[in-house]
């Protein structure tokens, strides 16, 4: 039997080393963020670190899997604190619900029509990057309808890397706290940790074998709500895994800017960041007009408008005790009316720009 050599071990160690790298340099940075009562602290640390990573050319990645894990997690962390409120919550204020979706989502459509005009970016391009959500169904479908993925997979990143930095910021203002994971402290019994796993392989099996947007979250959301809100099965989970879920999230979110992606892109990110945090803006002024319609606070109702990002907004709507119910309502309303719209304002854009198709 042979041994590896030193050349084909080489690879194996630097990967190592990356992550390693990685891990380090998020754990200081969650830690900075802690201290200075960021409410989605162990999210932040890990995805500053990742672009940091990805932008010098880190070549790792986290596993499609290990991310499709973190959202199963994440989705059972929010099923223990919104139940089957949600829907309630859609039956009860639908109309204005849907309102505040359809500003979001024709701000978002004017958002790329701008960007094609002033010809930053292709049509069909600009229109799936500037979608306010889904970001990898987004990036999954555009190739297929004539945009660049990497273009809209820049935008699309850049975009929920903004709002989860926005919307952790404005919680930080709004209602302080101390960056603490929701359900710290807590010592959870093995068989009840076991059963919420069980309840997180399962809802994402079949969020994903349903094609539901964002289902690996989704899935586990929907079943361990209705298990919860029914006393079945509660859903506990152990401090270390939800820090692992948090930087599962983040990592993807980070080590998507890479070195290609950014030249690919970079004469176009000052519009992008104007672009970006334009939307933001506007969808803060809904919100804030939404507190004199609804007997809702500031933050959740900037939370519910946020324009993507719905596991990151997730993470700080549950860490901060917003009214999750709401925040979810509206943040899963807007997935999916994006999902169904986007190939139209995908098409008006483009033939508005006068791209052929």
């Amino acid at each position: 039997m042979t041994s590896a050599s030193p050349a084909s071990s080489r690879p194996l160690v630097q990967r190592a080393a990356l992550w390693a790298g990685l891990v380090l340099a998020s754990g200081a940075l969650a830690a900075l963020f802690q201290l200075a009562g960021f409410p989605a602290a162990l999210l932040l640390g890990p995805m500053l670190a990742a672009i940091a990573f990805g932008v010098r050319g880190a070549s790792i990645r986290v596993p499609k899997v290990g991310f499709q894990a973190a959202q199963a997690t994440i989705g059972c962390l929010v099923a223990h604190a919104v139940n089957a409120s949600i829907v309630a919550t859609l039956l009860e204020d639908g109309l204005l619900i849907l309102a505040v979706v359809g500003v979001t989502v024709v701000a978002s459509a004017m958002t790329g029509w701008i960007l094609t005009r002033i010809r930053l970016l292709p049509g069909t391009t600009a229109a799936w990057g500037s979608s306010p959500g889904g970001a990898s169904a987004m990036v999954a479908m555009a190739e297929e309808f004539g945009a660049d993925p990497r273009l809209v997979a820049f935008m699309q990143y850049v975009r929920v890397a903004c709002v989860a930095l926005t919307a952790s910021v404005v919680a930080r203002l709004l209602a302080g706290g101390n960056g603490a994971l929701p359900g710290a402290g807590m010592e959870p019994a093995p068989l009840a940790v076991l059963a919420t796993l069980a309840v997180a392989g399962l809802g994402a099996w079949a969020g994903l074998r349903l094609r539901v947007p964002a289902g690996a979250m989704i899935g586990p959301l929907v079943l361990g709500a209705a298990l919860h809100a029914t006393g079945l099965v509660g859903m506990v989970l152990p401090s270390w895994l939800l820090a692992l879920a948090y930087a599962g999230i983040g990592w993807t979110v980070g080590l998507r800017f890479t070195p290609a992606t950014v030249r690919a892109t970079i004469h176009a990110l000052p519009a992008v960041l104007v672009a970006t945090f334009g939307l933001i803006g506007l969808c803060g002024m809904w919100a804030w007009g939404l507190t004199f319609l609804l007997p809702i606070d500031l933050l959740t109702a900037y939370l519910a408008t946020s324009p993507g990002g719905l596991d990151s907004v997730a993470i700080i709507a549950v860490g901060t005790h917003s009214d999750v119910s709401f925040v979810l309502a509206v943040q899963t309303l807007r997935l999916l009316v994006v999902i169904v719209t986007g190939p139209l304002v995908a098409r008006w854009i483009s033939r508005s720009a006068g791209e052929v198709r």
